[in-house]
């Protein structure tokens, strides 16, 4: 059980670090309530795993397994349990020693429930978050929520550590950002990738420029991880782009 400032430096070292336990029991449950019976509902709004078509996902969402859900897209306008948690004061006061100023939730990006389902769960290659987004700077971080164990096993994410300080160049990712593991430039950052096993109420804090992946669900349970990413109040959405859509939400820095 690192300290705050023991993490941090993890962080800055490798580009993701584990907080073990940052949530509680009776939190964890309260929003895997919440997600389930969203999930169960398909309350919108939501994406499919056959809008992406990753690989393992079906054709479209006419066919088999075609309404399998990806995200419940989001989620801090869903209920006021997930808005309470993405502006929780703990994730403001980690990452507001992080940024060194206050830190402001993007409800623009992932700001959602990530599922991965056993049937129809797809693949997720190696990719760096910051490659579909427009900021003034690209030190953003996201929290991932673990509401469940999360293993290589049913699908959780694996890392590759330092990646988030590479300067990687264009002919090592395919068309769609991907990292290519067809590279043999990539083959040596992608034997270092790790994979940490996480209980329920432990979050990854990860840099945006940090490679990661997720490989299928092989166990009998759906997946829920509850995912958002904050930029420092200094650091702004460029206008016009997708990022700027939405207003954020700054962080309280200290406990009410």
């Amino acid at each position: 059980m690192l300290l705050p400032d023991d993490q941090i430096a993890v962080l800055r070292e490798q580009g993701f670090v584990v907080a073990r336990q940052f949530a509680s029991p009776e939190q964890v449950a309260a929003l895997r309530a919440v997600a389930e019976r969203h999930l169960r509902d398909h309350v919108a709004p939501i994406e499919y795993e056959a809008d992406l078509r990753y690989p393992g996902a079906p054709e479209s969402r006419a066919a088999e397994g075609g309404l399998t859900v990806r995200r419940l897209l989001g989620a801090y306008g869903r209920d006021p349990l997930f808005a309470q948690w993405a502006a929780d004061a703990r994730i403001g006061q980690w990452l507001g020693r992080y940024f060194g100023e206050t830190p402001v939730l993007s409800t623009v990006h992932h700001n959602c429930v990530m599922t991965k389902h056993p049937a129809y769960g797809s693949l997720t290659g190696w990719h760096q978050d910051i490659r579909y987004w427009s900021f003034s700077d690209t030190d953003l971080v996201s929290t991932w929520l673990a509401l469940g164990p999360e293993t290589r096993a049913n699908g959780g994410l694996s890392f590759i550590p330092g990646s988030h300080a590479a300067a990687f160049a264009p002919e090592q990712f395919d068309q769609q950002k991907f990292f290519r593991d067809d590279a043999p430039q990539n083959a040596e950052w992608i034997a270092r990738a790790v994979c940490p096993e996480l209980q329920a109420g432990d979050v990854v804090f990860f840099h945006c420029r940090t490679l990661h992946a997720a490989q299928g669900n092989a166990s009998d349970r759906v997946k829920l991880s509850l995912v958002h990413t904050y930029h420092p109040q200094s650091c702004h959405p460029l206008p016009g782009t997708r990022s700027a859509s939405q207003p954020g939400v700054p962080l309280p820095t200290r406990a009410a």
